[in-house]
């Protein structure tokens, strides 16, 4: 399968890298705007992955992102929308710049990429949306993550609704909100909490799901979550 990771350099999008290239025969594109610990694991020496430096929130996909797919692999099996932006903040200090930053990398940036590759989706591709169990109705909601929150339950509306748009095409779109996984967006989040999975946990389940999800969801926001903090 030709695979297509953003956020790719830390957390679970580096581990998702590394479990797609492990397994099965797989070409992964991981794109995030560093490369730096891509350097540390022999594993992505391997010629079936490469790394796309590039900033999502400020980028043209057609000129930016689409060339590099070309010379890699010709359609998209799986895309794993990973890269996200967390800034915590009392209501009453968030300003205008952070509304736009957070929607524009959470929401925006997401719109645009899937928009713009939709006529290299294979047959019976699915696109796996990483939202948050902050994004999820009904769920418990913290001072400080209003904007955050408010990012990942729109992308989980766009999430239903591209399932909806892409049905033609035999694409399928979920969104899986994700509880409490051990990342740095974590930290930023709730200083100090240990939480019940790690990052290479998580990316065990978002790697089967990616792969074999679609069988059984079309348009669903998944809760996975042990806890939230």
């Amino acid at each position: 399968m030709n695979i297509i990771i953003t956020g790719a350099s830390k957390g679970i999008g580096y581990e998702l890298c590394k479990k797609f290239i492990k397994e099965g025969n797989h070409n992964v594109i991981g794109i995030s705007r560093s490369s730096k610990s891509f350097g540390n694991d022999p594993i992505f020496k391997e010629n079936r992955f490469s790394h796309l430096k590039l900033d999502l929130s400020d980028s043209n996909v057609n000129e930016d992102i689409i060339p590099f797919l070309s010379s890699k692999f010709d359609k998209i099996d799986i895309l794993i929308n990973n890269a996200g932006l967390l800034i915590n903040k009392p209501f009453k200090e968030l300003t205008n710049e952070d509304f736009d930053t957070l929607f524009n990398i959470n929401v925006k940036s997401i719109f645009r990429l899937v928009r713009d590759l939709l006529p290299i989706f294979n047959t019976d591709s699915h696109i796996v949306n990483i939202s948050s169990m902050g994004g999820f109705q009904g769920s418990s909601k913290f001072p400080g993550l209003s904007l955050y929150s408010a990012s990942k339950g729109a992308l989980a509306i766009l999430t239903e609704c591209m399932a909806e748009e892409f049905k033609e095409n035999k694409i399928s779109a979920n969104a899986l909100a994700l509880g409490a996984v051990q990342t740095d967006m974590l930290g930023a989040a709730f200083p100090g909490y240990k939480a019940p999975l790690a990052a290479n946990e998580m990316a065990e389940f978002i790697y089967d799901f990616a792969i074999n999800g679609q069988k059984y969801f079309n348009g669903k926001i998944l809760p996975v979550s042990l806890s939230t903090p």
